[in-house]
């Protein structure tokens, strides 16, 4: 049965760019320079104050891969075509550049050709988030980014380390990274937070290779779970016995 990790990485507006009566709404509960500062921060975290600026995915099964990345300067009217690095592949992923529009329905393309798909915190964050963009840019979905929630065509792999919230905290992925000695995309200084100002700085191809590491650690993830966690195994749900 084929499946697919994906993630995404996105970028909030400046809080400026909205009409007053918008930054009235956001600012509504924020009575502090810090408050204010922390809403400006978040702003990178809902599909209606951000745009999506990368999203990877990636077969744990064969590791290959592709992330689709916004470049605005090899998609500006003045670039010339010959120079657009359309694919670029390294370590088994396929890089390539568009616009939101074009890199969701990417996604949309490449997801429908999986049975299954594999998140960390879809459920709670790329997943909306992606519905809500692609609503944005009037693109329509190829599947059930949300089925039931106990069910095996979604692997969430917060909610199943978490055993589906009995666990008393929900660490993060670089928090489990660390706790099965595995690399974190997080340990080389960069984390969501920092996404917005790379893109603003025109950092789009780092963004990407960002975007890759959170899926290579996905997939570390999930055969961690996989291995020693998930029962029965496979094996024991088909019948067979080991040893």
């Amino acid at each position: 049965m084929s499946r697919v990790i994906f993630d995404i990485e996105t970028a909030g507006a400046d809080l400026e760019s909205f009409d007053p009566e918008v930054q009235d709404y956001l600012l509504k509960l924020a009575k502090t320079e810090d408050e204010i500062q922390l809403v400006k921060e978040s702003l990178s975290f809902y599909p209606s104050t951000a745009e999506i600026v990368a999203i990877g995915m990636l077969n744990p099964d064969t590791g290959k891969g592709v992330v689709y990345y916004q470049a605005p300067e090899d998609n500006s009217a003045e670039a010339v075509p010959e120079l657009i690095p359309d694919l670029i592949e390294e370590d088994g992923i396929t890089y390539r550049p568009g616009t939101e529009q074009e890199i969701i329905a990417g996604f949309w393309d490449v997801i429908r050709k999986y049975d299954k798909f594999v998140t960390f915190n879809g459920r709670g964050f790329d997943c909306p988030f992606i519905m809500i963009r692609s609503a944005v840019h009037n693109v329509k979905p190829t599947r059930d980014l949300m089925p039931n929630r106990y069910g095996n065509e979604h692997i969430d792999l917060l909610d199943k380390l978490t055993f589906f919230g009995a666990a008393r905290r929900r660490f993060s992925m670089d928090m489990w990274c660390r706790t099965f000695g595995i690399k974190s995309p997080k340990s080389d200084g960069v984390t969501g937070y920092d996404v917005k100002e790379m893109f603003n700085a025109g950092r789009h191809k780092e963004i990407a290779v960002y975007c890759a590491g959170d899926l290579w650690a996905t997939r570390e993830l999930l055969f961690k779970w996989e291995g020693y966690i998930k029962y029965p195994p496979d094996g024991l749900k088909n019948g067979l016995k080991s040893g």
